[in-house]
């Protein structure tokens, strides 16, 4: 694995099985991971997705085969894990046009606040509910008019909060 190569995240499934006991399904990598090739060892890993709260448990052993979105489905959820890259890798060769790949590689380009004169390329607003735990590292978390630095172990909840990730 080189220094772009995000960490695979490690995915255990467990639930109830016919007999009411409670087993393993799934102890393995998360096979759902985006790229983004305008910045090298960006990983936006999904680790499950719900379509309703509450959300349904029984018989459940899978979800990714859902459409990969940055929003939520309505009424859903998404744990989704994200490995920022620092800015210094892609800032110097990025463009509009590979900002706006990405997006829609997501199936999200109505997400993107690019070219709204939004402070990060990548900003982005959602009408959904974020938790945001930073798991390693550093990160900036970059809005409309502030800007906060976060440390490994601060949690963020974004409100549909216009946003962008910036590792400095």
């Amino acid at each position: 694995m080189s220094n772009t190569d995000p960490r695979p995240v490690r995915r255990i499934i467990a639930s109830a099985d016919t007999d009411d006991q409670v087993i393993i399904h799934q102890d393995e990598p998360s096979p759902d991971v985006r790229f983004d090739p305008a910045r090298p060892g960006f990983a936006a890993t999904r680790a499950w997705v719900t379509t309703a709260t509450p959300a349904p448990v029984a018989g459940i052993t899978e979800t990714l085969g859902e459409p990969h979105t940055i929003e939520p489905p309505k009424g859903g959820s998404v744990c989704r894990f994200l490995t920022i890259p620092p800015d210094d890798w892609f800032m110097g060769t990025l463009t509009d046009e590979k900002v706006a790949d990405y997006f829609d590689a997501m199936g999200s380009p109505q997400a993107s606040r690019l070219g709204t004169g939004a402070p990060h390329p990548y900003m982005q607003q959602t009408s959904s509910l974020d938790y945001v735990f930073v798991l390693d590292g550093e990160v900036t978390l970059i809005l409309d008019t502030e800007q906060v630095h976060l440390n490994q172990g601060d949690t963020v909840v974004l409100l549909g909060a216009s946003h962008a990730w910036s590792n400095r």
